[in-house]
């Protein structure tokens, strides 16, 4: 399907999981073509140009007859789109492509400014409910006797969310904020979460019209960056887990004597995009092209993801062997590992005794 599109001249299509997204090549609608490249289904939600294999999209895109179109793709028949017609549709596509790289410019820069003022207006993470929360999830002050710069607090904070196109406000309360900073150290992006009032001060309970929504939320562009829970001088080693309290809890353990410990933020962001490899589901390959996906700094010769128990094990690991793939390609030299926590489980909660 991803040659015919090439042969079809269908320009401006992005990969997205299992799918290519972006303008219809009839009526060039801005991400509103799609096309699953596991079932080879595609659609239009604006013209409705939709079918289910490659004779379809050919017959759709080229306006032929069922037989036309074969004869079309087995080439015993020349392209019936004339060359002003597939000028018309890559000048098209090149004019979406442009404006939605203005449309995502504007966003992100927007993000990261939000992003800087919750930043800018929170408190240091000692004074308030951090140390509180953080114990809930079994890291007391006997473990962690400092509180990591990384992590502020806001008493009194909104939790926003777009539901329905519309922006609401679907809670507000005390809120732990982490910065995560992109590889120049700037700070791009927060990571929010909302903590209960009620001791023993867990995970906020958030709620909009009955459905239960996660206590946690990005705000800002969390692309190649990292909470940089805790850097040492001299470190070389580098441990990476997805979530803030996963890599506290390989911190205050203490199996290096002088390591970093850094939050990936999310599985995606760890690993970067992956190749696809006819025959995989996951091919653990990374795709050298992304330039945003996350690269250790220079200094890391020791690289360690932590791998949670609690999701698919055939697509984390394939995801953490991309990222690590990634940086020993980029950084030669470097030594890459994954540890387990135990199925089911990640390392939060084998502090917290559970396994």
């Amino acid at each position: 399907m991803s040659e015919l599109v090439d042969r079809l001249g269908i320009a401006g299509l992005k990969p997205a999981s299992d799918e290519l997204i972006g303008p219809c090549p009839l009526c060039g609608g801005r991400d509103r073509f799609g096309i699953n490249l596991r079932s080879n289904a595609f659609l239009c939600r604006k013209c409705n140009l939709r079918g289910g294999d490659q004779i379809a999209l050919t017959r759709g895109v080229l306006n032929l007859g069922f037989k036309e179109a074969l004869d079309w793709l087995c080439g015993e028949r020349p392209a019936v789109v004339d060359v002003a017609e597939l000028e018309r549709r890559r000048k098209r596509a090149e004019e979406v492509r442009r404006k939605d790289r203005q449309a995502q410019d504007y966003y992100r820069r927007k993000a990261v400014s939000d992003a800087r003022r919750i930043w800018s207006t929170a408190r240091l993470g000692h004074l308030g409910v951090v140390p509180a929360y953080l114990e809930a999830r079994g890291i007391d002050p006997f473990l962690l006797p400092e509180i990591p710069r990384a992590l502020r607090f806001i008493v009194d904070h909104p939790y926003v969310k777009k539901v329905d196109g519309q922006f609401v406000t679907a809670h507000r309360g005390p809120c732990m904020i982490a910065g995560i900073l992109n590889m120049a150290g700037e700070l791009t992006a927060v990571h929010q979460t909302w903590v209960d009032v009620e001791p023993p001060h867990g995970k906020a309970k958030v709620t909009w019209q009955g459905e239960s929504l996660p206590p946690k939320l990005v705000r800002g562009s969390k692309k190649s960056g990292a909470i940089r829970l805790h850097t040492p001088q001299g470190a070389d080693i580098l441990v990476m887990g997805e979530g803030i309290e996963t890599t506290l809890a390989g911190l205050v353990a203490e199996p290096f004597a002088n390591a970093a410990y850094w939050a990936g933020v999310d599985l995606g962001n760890m690993a970067g995009r992956m190749q696809r490899v006819k025959g995989k589901r996951y091919s653990g390959v990374p795709d050298m092209s992304d330039a945003d996906a996350f690269v250790p700094p220079s200094w890391v010769k020791r690289l360690i993801f932590i791998m949670d128990g609690d999701s698919d094990p055939v697509m984390t690991r394939a995801k953490l062997e991309c990222g690590l793939r990634r940086a020993m390609a980029l950084r030669p030299g470097l030594k890459g590992q994954i540890v387990q926590a135990g199925r089911g489980l990640d390392l939060n909660d084998v502090l917290m005794g559970s396994g």
